[in-house]
């Protein structure tokens, strides 16, 4: 059991007042850690007179700034509950997630406000741009900065996050104080986090890597976060040709985009020091377009259950062991396991496991699904199929939900999708398994062309892949499609590819 931490933005505003936590890009606004801490105390009063108690939730509901982390910090030194929601979902969807988690509070900004106010239940709301005597800002004035407890108990739930649901209806992922601090630490080892660094925060604010990767770590460090309402191509390479940022974490959609961008090959990336990946499987094809402008894009893999961070592959081998995830930073355990929970070979595919003080207690109000997740000794079954080699580098190579049986040999779609993304004309694709009369279950591949390209047809793809792997494995229908369904954090959403045909 990890010992209570210290209120960390209060320890940090004390080793630095004036160092700057957060600035917005467009404004150019920024907010220093003495002020961040002191508008946290006035958030935690705030949520206190509002009737948010300790262990009870509120829920917020915005685009990236830095009044969602003052409220995440604010929730510390409150000992309240904070569940962040996704803009993207519509109101019947969230709604349920306000009564599963109990939240008496939301507070919305502007550009949600009619997803916010469409909403069913009986919580109160407050607009972060209200300017109104109701709104966040004249609240903050009016409230006195509340007595925070100067420590968080390590396993207390800080946060609820809703998994985006890939396959189904979402879980409560319970986030603790300890599995915060154990995330900083792991991403701090990972991507060499400085004080002096400074990253961008652009991925949503509902998903695991907008709260955490790498906003979160570089604030426990001191450094500088750089706010940004979403993906955006042009202001993302601005800030890296004047050599704003030194650390950037993204999902491979965000890379292909970027990739796409017609400023790309003319741009100096060289400010930013480390690259890194995750939240769905990085194409081998997307690396080497950037080793050809001297990127290295660190491929990594983690899951809101565990933090996130689990993986991140060293910088000496991201291009020598193009594929791999890495191995476990140094507060997170894995192991790749088979059928009967032995650990298999290098080079053998079983089931990742993972255990260390960054993996989840389980899930809110979701007892069996807790039971169901954990193998004895208290190992998380992450559902991701993976081998290691004999390095113990680790390769996750699918999941085991999407694993289908063709013919009686197992087919990976992420094998499949990843020589896909090889060919010129593919952007992206996605397999799945589908039922057939003759073989039981057969691949269906869904493709994204690249802009531009013409004429491609599901022989010449064919013909492309058994060149590549067995011919087995080549999907035996296909689509092509103008865009995937995506969760918030970029990943595909599989389970609604049927309604593309």
């Amino acid at each position: 059991m990890m010992q209570p931490l210290p209120d960390l933005l209060a320890k940090r505003a004390a080793l630095g007042p004036d160092r700057i936590a957060f600035e917005d890009a467009a404004s150019g606004a920024v907010l220093s850690y003495q002020d961040l801490n002191a508008r946290a105390d006035r958030a935690a009063g705030m949520l206190a007179r509002l009737g948010v108690g300790a262990g009870e939730a509120f829920a917020v509901l915005c685009r990236n700034r830095s009044a969602f982390f003052e409220l995440m910090f604010a929730a510390a030194k409150r000992g309240a509950i904070l569940t962040p929601l996704n803009m993207r979902a519509p109101p019947g969807e969230l709604a349920p997630l306000m009564q599963d988690c109990g939240a008496k509070l939301l507070i919305y900004g502007a550009e949600d406000a009619g997803l916010a106010n469409a909403m069913t239940g009986g919580f109160a709301r407050l607009g972060l741009d209200d300017p109104g005597p109701e709104g966040y800002e004249a609240q903050l004035a009016a409230t006195a900065p509340y007595p925070a407890r100067g420590f968080w108990p390590a396993d207390d739930c800080w946060c609820l996050i809703y998994t985006s649901g890939t396959t189904g209806r979402p879980k409560g992922v319970i986030q603790t104080y300890g599995m915060s601090f154990a995330n900083y630490v792991n991403t701090r080892s990972a991507f060499d986090i400085r004080a002096d660094d400074v990253t961008l925060n652009f991925l949503p604010l509902c998903h695991t890597a907008g709260i955490n990767l790498n906003t979160m770590p570089t604030l426990y460090a001191g450094g500088r976060v750089v706010t940004v309402d979403g993906f955006q191509a042009d202001v993302m390479l601005k800030l890296v040709r004047e050599g704003r940022l030194s650390t950037l974490f993204a999902v491979p959609a965000v890379y292909q985009q970027i990739a796409l961008h017609p400023d790309f090959a003319g741009t100096d990336f060289s400010s930013v020091r480390a690259w890194g990946c995750g939240g769905a499987p990085l194409p081998d094809a997307l690396v080497e377009t950037y080793r050809q402008v001297g990127v290295k894009v660190r491929n990594g893999m983690g899951m809101t259950e565990t933090g996130p961070t689990v993986f991140l592959v060293d910088e000496d081998h991201a291009w020598r062991k193009i594929g791999s995830v890495g191995k476990p930073q140094i507060l997170a355990e894995a192991r790749v396991v088979r059928a009967d929970g032995t650990d298999a070979a290098p080079g053998e595919t079983g089931e990742l496991w993972f255990a260390g003080p960054n993996v989840t207690p389980g899930y809110w109000n979701q007892p069996e699904a807790t039971a169901a997740a954990f193998a004895p000794g208290g190992w998380l079954k992450s559902g991701d199929l993976a081998r290691t080699d004999q390095d113990g580098y680790f390769y996750v190579v699918g999941r085991s939900k999407e694993m289908f049986i063709s013919g009686g040999v197992n087919i990976y779609p992420a094998e499949v999708e990843n020589v896909l993304a090889l060919h010129p004309d593919v952007l992206e694709a996605a397999v799945i398994g589908v039922a057939d009369a003759r073989w039981g279950e057969a691949g269906k591949a869904y493709v994204l062309a690249r802009p531009g390209a013409e004429g491609l047809t599901s022989d010449a793809l064919t013909a492309f892949l058994r060149e590549r792997l067995a011919a087995y494995k080549a999907p035996a229908h296909w689509v092509f499609v103008e865009a995937f369904p995506r969760t918030p954090a970029g990943k595909v959403q599989k389970h609604k590819l049927a309604e593309l045909g």
